[in-house]
């Protein structure tokens, strides 16, 4: 049997998979709304332009967007980035969700990254500084080397929140196994 090396794919996410409201999980003026926003960076800090991020979340109430009403709360988006490796995400606070052992975890965002260069997607979460009581109690981000932890958590912004991910190097963002 001969092996032939893997391929990445790419690099069509940024233009071929988004959709017009794709980064509204919420509508706009929806009350509690916020933007999470942030850039895309490789290892030696430069944008990446052309990846895809996509977020999953619980809604205010904990529930997903399935036992939530339609049209007010989707708990999913996605965003191309720009040439300057910027993405954002329209949505509101999530609510806390329980852990495999029936524990609240902190409430978070889950985010994708799909990019050229990548044989797969990389996962990770956003917390909000707000939440330190609960993020301090997270079994998830309790599982983080203390020194790597700021990498999960956003930073407030005027209207919302600003999270970068780093794919690699000194600031990589912590991924996860999924």
């Amino acid at each position: 049997m001969n092996l032939t090396p893997s391929q990445t794919v790419g690099p069509f996410f940024s233009h071929a998979l988004p959709w017009p409201d794709g980064p509204h999980v919420v509508a706009p003026g929806t009350p509690g709304s916020f933007w999470l926003r942030g850039r895309v960076l490789d290892g030696a800090g430069e944008p990446v332009p052309d990846a895809l991020v996509e977020s999953w979340q619980a809604g205010p109430d904990g529930r997903f967007a399935e036992a939530a009403r339609p049209g007010v709360f989707r708990g999913f988006g996605r965003c191309g980035t720009d040439a300057d490796g910027r993405w954002a995400i329209l949505t509101v606070r999530p609510g806390s969700v329980p852990d495999q052992q029936d524990r609240p975890q902190a409430p978070h965002i889950d985010l994708a990254v799909f990019a050229r260069g990548l044989l797969d997607r990389v996962v990770t979460r956003v917390y909000l500084p707000e939440e330190a009581d609960a993020n301090a109690a997270d079994l998830v981000l309790a599982s983080v080397e203390p020194a790597r932890r700021d990498t999960l958590v956003a930073v407030r912004t005027g209207d919302g929140y600003h999270f970068d991910i780093t794919l690699q190097g000194d600031r990589e963002t912590v991924f996860f196994s999924v």
